[in-house]
Order: C-alpha cells, then structure tokens, then sequence
C-alpha cells in the first residue's frame, strides 16, 4: 500500500492510494467514529449546569438563549464544513480542529459571565460543527456499501457516548474537584488533546481518486467519475430522493430530538414521575436504540436492503409514539409499563436510522461520490437547525398547552417522513440488489 505525505506546517496527512482492507480498514474507520465520540464529548456542558447557573447567576431562560445561538452557530459550521471536507480532503481539516476545539474547552475556564459563556459556546460550536463535518464522509469513505449500515450504526453511537462519557466523568471527579464545573473543561480538553495524537497517528484519507469512485466491497469497486470535470453542489440538489432524504429526516428528527433535548422533563412534567424513574425509561430507550442500531444496521448490509428496515421501524415507531402519548393523559401508569414503551421506542427508531444514513450516503454517492461531505454538512445543518427549533419553541408550546399535545405533533411530523421513504433509491427486495448496484455504476459513469 502506498501512502503520501501532504505537508501542511508538518506532515499529519497519510493518502492511500490504494482502498485499505482487513485490519488496516478496520482501525481508520475506528479512529472515525472515536472522532465522533470525542468532538461530542467536546460539546458536553449538561452535566454542569446547575453549578454553571450558580456561579455565573444566570437564570434557566438565558442559558436556554445562549444554547440556541451556539446550535446556531453549529448548524452553519456543518454546511461550512461539509464543503470544505469535500475541497480540502477529510483529515487535513479534521486533525487541526480537533486540536483547536481542545482549546477552546481550555477557554471555557476563562469564562466568568454569561456574555464570556456566550462568546465561548458560540466559537466551540463553530470549530467543533466544521471538525464534525469530516466524520461521516469518513465513514463513509472507509465503509463499502457491504457493510456501510453497520458502519453509520457505531457512527451513531458517538454522540450518545458521549452523553454518558461525560455524566460519568462529572459524577466521578467533581466531588473530588470541589464541585468546580471549570474541573470538566481542563479534563476534558486534556483528554481530547490525547485522543487527538493518537487518531492523527493511526487514522488516513483516501486518495481523491479513490474518494471519487463507489465500494460495493472491500475488493469490488464501481465507476469512478471524470475527476478533470468538478463536482458541482446543484447536481446534488436536482436529485428529487436528496430532496425526499432532507425534508423526511427532518420531520423524523422532531421526535427523536425531543426525546433527547426533554425526555425526562416530559416524563416528570406529564406524569408527575420523579426524576430518578424518568432517568430510567430513558436510558432504557437509550440501550435498545443503541443494540438496534448495531442489529439493523448489520441485516441491512446482509441484505443489502435499506428502505424496508426505515420503513418498518418508523411505522412500529409512530405506533409506539401514539401509545405513548395516549398514556401521557392517563391519571395512574406503571413505570414498568413506560420503560418497555422507552424501550421499543427507542429500539425503533434504531432499526430505521441506521439503514437511512447508508441509504442517504449511498444516494449521495451515485449522484457525485466527491460530494459525500456536503451531503453530510447538510444533514448536520438540518439536525442543528431541528435543535434550535426544539430549544425555542417546544418549551412555548407546552406552556400553552401540554407535552401531550407537542408529542402528537412530533408523532404527525414522524407519520410524513413515511411517504418521502418511497421517494428514496434502492430496492425493495433483496433480489433486485445486483442491478441496483450495475445501476449506480452506471450513474457515477454518466455523472456530470
């Protein structure tokens, strides 16, 4: 395998141009989703809240504004940084960010005011969305489409790692650390520091030629497009299934979202539960969603199928949603009875989200596969800007009527990402797969 060396100050850029396989595939594609873990372990402030608010005497309402500007600030950094994955190539601009993001959590210490909170949020925000951009092109790049739906599964699990990285990380040392919420930020920007050595000294970037072609299998590739033609962004959005793919997962992420910005404040609010029982329905939903994204992603790609594993998770989804809102009006509920609700909801949604990022990724790739990047800044705008929402909105609309109201109207927006699957590329059944795949090395050949 060769390997060349970009020079950018110092030489952290590995080019192979030959694809990797086995063990060698294996490790790069790890060091992708351990960037994911840590650029969203890097984001963590949850577990510091309380003393945050305290020692800054900021009110719950203008932390709330100072969380919307910075998904702001993320969402524009994903669609920044997507383009420039796609330009400049995925490491060259992942390892600097990282590094830089280390710094700006170094940066949060010096914060003293929620105009200082404000300043720093907003710039970790922007260097960590356009360091993220270059996660999922990666996976993308070191995942043949054999085995892609597996790969976005342990993907997904960065995020929600991180989730328990840091509450785990804060129970452990901040009764150790005088309850210094400053404490979070030095060992977390020293861990990611590390972490960032040891991803820069193992993980590589595929050749643009190599970048430009479709992996069916480790050793089967398909067409490869004119590289002497440039990808243009508008042949991306002529595509009506790209269109179906960002306004579906749209409304899909309503849902999702909620449960993830206001699951347990739903639960004690709707149900009068207390905090520690809503804590657990929720990681119930969690550790199904986690095993289902694994599972499915790992029979979609046995079967190559995507659409039918979206679908049917979705409709099992809206079904388990509607329950659950129905048990939201009810006076007396069994926590036993919530957390298997939790349980199946999450394990759902998990057997749909998985298979869509494959399907996404791959309808991406057939229209230019050197657009990966912005296919993904993309995805990463929308889901910041559904942050947003959630964070402005959600809280008005319970106080003006009830969780169970803001929960049918998520359950609505999941129900119409139904008909858009039908708008995706790909087989319905398993049979089909081979011409599928003849299809879209036909249209990688034909593209621009």
């Amino acid at each position: 395998m060769t390997r060349k060396a970009l020079w950018m100050g110092w030489s952290y850029v590995r080019e192979l141009d030959e694809y990797p396989t086995g063990g060698r595939r294996l490790k790069i594609l790890t060091m992708a989703v351990l960037a994911v873990l840590i650029g969203s372990y890097e984001a963590q402030i949850a577990p510091v809240v309380p003393l945050l608010l305290k020692d800054l005497d900021m009110s719950l309402a203008t932390y709330g504004a100072v969380s919307g500007a910075a998904a702001i600030s993320g969402a524009i950094a994903s669609a920044v940084g997507g383009r420039l994955t796609d330009r400049l190539g995925r490491v060259r601009l992942l390892i600097p960010l990282m590094m830089l993001t280390a710094v700006c959590c170094f940066a949060m210490t010096l914060v003293h005011s929620p105009r200082d909170l404000l300043i720093a949020r907003i710039a970790l925000a922007f260097v960590d969305g356009v360091a993220m951009a270059s996660t999922a092109p990666l996976v993308r790049d070191f995942s043949p489409r054999v085995g892609r739906a597996q790969a976005f599964g342990f993907w997904t699990w960065g995020p929600v790692g991180a989730n328990v990285l840091g509450a785990a990380v804060a129970g452990w040392t901040l009764p150790l650390l005088n309850d210094s919420w400053r404490s979070q930020f030095v060992i977390m920007g020293c861990f990611s520091l590390v972490i960032s050595v040891v991803i820069a000294l193992n993980i590589a970037d595929l050749s643009p030629e190599l970048r430009a072609g479709i992996q069916h299998t480790e050793r089967q590739a398909g067409a490869t497009v004119d590289l002497t033609r440039p990808a243009r962004l508008s042949s991306l959005f002529a595509r009506p299934n790209i269109w179906a793919h960002a306004i579906g997962i749209s409304l899909w992420l309503v849902l999702y979202l909620t449960l993830t910005l206001f699951g347990q404040t739903m639960l004690v609010g709707a149900l009068g539960i207390s905090a520690s029982q809503a804590s657990m329905i929720m990681a119930a939903f969690w550790v199904l969603n986690l095993a289902t994204l694994i599972v499915a992603g790992r029979f979609s790609d046995r079967t190559q199928l995507r659409k039918p594993f979206t679908l049917g998770g979705t409709v099992a989804a809206v079904l388990v949603t509607a329950y659950l809102a129905y048990t939201l009006g009810q006076d007396v509920v069994s926590t036993g009875g919530l957390m298997v609700t939790g349980a199946l909801l999450g394990g759902s949604l998990g057997v749909a989200y998985a298979p869509w990022m494959a399907n996404y990724s791959e309808d991406a790739e057939d229209v230019d596969p050197r657009l990966q990047g912005s296919a993904w800044g993309l995805f990463g705008f929308l889901s910041k800007a559904i942050a947003v929402v959630g964070l402005l909105v959600i809280p008005h609309v319970v106080e003006a009527t009830s969780w169970q109201t803001w929960l049918v109207i998520s359950l609505g927006c999941l129900a119409l990402f139904i008909p858009a699957v039908f708008l995706f590329n790909g087989p319905w059944r398993r049979g089909s797969r081979s011409a599928i795949a003849q299809d879209a090395s036909v249209a990688v050949a034909k593209a621009e």
